[in-house]
C-alpha cells in the first residue's frame, strides 16, 4: 500500500506500507542515493513473520517530493517525525541504512527517540561519514566533494561508479541496472545536497542520547562506510550490539539477506 504524508506545507513524503494491519511495525530509512526499494528483500520476507514493514522515501529521493531545500540531518529527522506522527506509530523499530542510519541517529537525539522501542543501524554513516582530525575512519572529504562535483557534471556516470563500490559480492548486470535506476529516480540537486550533509555533518554527540537497545549490522568489506564506523557506534551507544557481516560490503541487506533478516527478527523479539 503506497501513500503520501505531508511533512511541510509543500513537501510530501512517499510511504510504502506493507501489511498495515499486520504486527510489529518496522520503519526503514534508506541510504543515499536510493529509495525504500533497497529493502525489497526484507519486505518480501518479514511480513510473512508478522511484521508491518514501512519504507519511507526521504525528500528528494524515490517517489517523494523533491524540494530545493531541506537536506540537512535536522530537517531529514523532522521528516521522520512527521511520518511517525501521521502513521501514529508507537513501540516501533526504527532501522536506517547508510545516510538513513545517520538520520535515524539524529531522530533519536533531536526527537528523544519519540515512539521508538528499538533501533537498527545498517552500515550507518555515523558518527562521521568523512575523516576528521580525531576520527581517521571515514572517506576523505575530497572524495565526497568529487562525488558532488560528478553529480553536477555527469550524474549517471557518478551513480555507475558508486554502484561498483557498493557491493562486495558479485551482482548480475540486471541487478546492477536495477540499483542504478533507484539512484536515477532522485533529483540531481537532492543527490548533491544530501552528499554535502554526509560530508560536513557529524553525530558524535548524538550517540550518547540513544536510550533504546540498538543493533548494529555492518559488512566487514564495506568501502563506503568502513567497518570502523560500526565499532565507533558500538562504543558510543549504550546497550548496543554489533554483528559483523563477513561476506558483505555496503549492501548487506541484499548480500547476506537471510542473515540480515534473521538478526533483525531475533533482535526485535528479544
Amino acid at each position: 500500500m503506497g501513500y503520501y504524508v505531508r511533512v511541510e506545507r509543500d513537501v510530501k513524503i512517499y510511504i510504502e506500507d506493507v501489511d498495515p494491519g499486520g504486527g510489529k511495525p518496522i520503519l526503514f530509512i534508506h541510504g543515499w542515493p536510493a529509495s525504500h526499494k533497497l529493502f525489497e528483500y526484507q519486505f518480501d520476507q518479514l511480513p510473512k513473520l508478522g511484521y508491518r514493514c514501512i519504507g519511507m522515501d526521504m525528500r528528494g529521493f524515490g517517489n517523494s517530493d523533491k524540494p530545493w531545500r531541506g537536506y540537512n540531518y535536522d530537517r531529514l529527522a523532522d521528516d521522520v517525525r512527521g511520518v511517525v506522527e501521521a502513521l501514529r506509530l508507537q513501540n516501533f523499530t526504527l532501522g536506517g541504512h547508510s545516510l538513513g542510519g545517520a538520520v535515524a541517529i539524529r531522530y533519536m537525539s533531536r526527537h528523544n527517540g519519540y515512539g521508538v522501542s528499538k533501533l537498527g543501524l545498517f552500515a550507518a554513516a555515523a558518527p562521521s561519514f568523512t575523516r576528521r582530525p580525531d576520527f581517521p575512519y571515514g572517506l576523505p572529504k575530497e572524495e565526497v566533494s568529487k562525488l558532488i562535483q560528478e553529480t553536477y557534471n555527469d550524474r549517471p556516470q557518478m551513480l555507475k561508479g558508486f554502484g561498483d563500490m557498493f557491493f562486495f559480492q558479485y551482482v548480475t548486470e540486471p541487478f546492477s541496472d536495477w540499483f542504478f535506476q533507484l539512484g536515477l529516480q532522485a533529483a540531481g540537486w537532492s543527490t548533491a545536497k544530501a552528499a554535502v550533509s554526509l560530508r560536513d555533518e557529524s553525530l558524535f554527540s548524538d550517540l550518547g542520547d540513544i536510550r533504546v537497545p540498538t543493533l548494529i549490522l555492518h559488512g566487514i568489506h564495506d568501502r563506503v562506510c568502513l567497518f570502523e564506523l560500526a565499532e565507533a557506534q558500538e562504543k558510543g551507544i549504550e546497550n548496543a550490539k554489533l554483528v559483523p557481516f563477513l561476506y558483505s560490503g555496503h549492501g548487506l541487506f541484499w548480500e547476506e539477506r537471510d542473515k540480515f533478516n534473521k538478526e533483525l527478527v531475533q533482535f526485535i523479539e528479544e
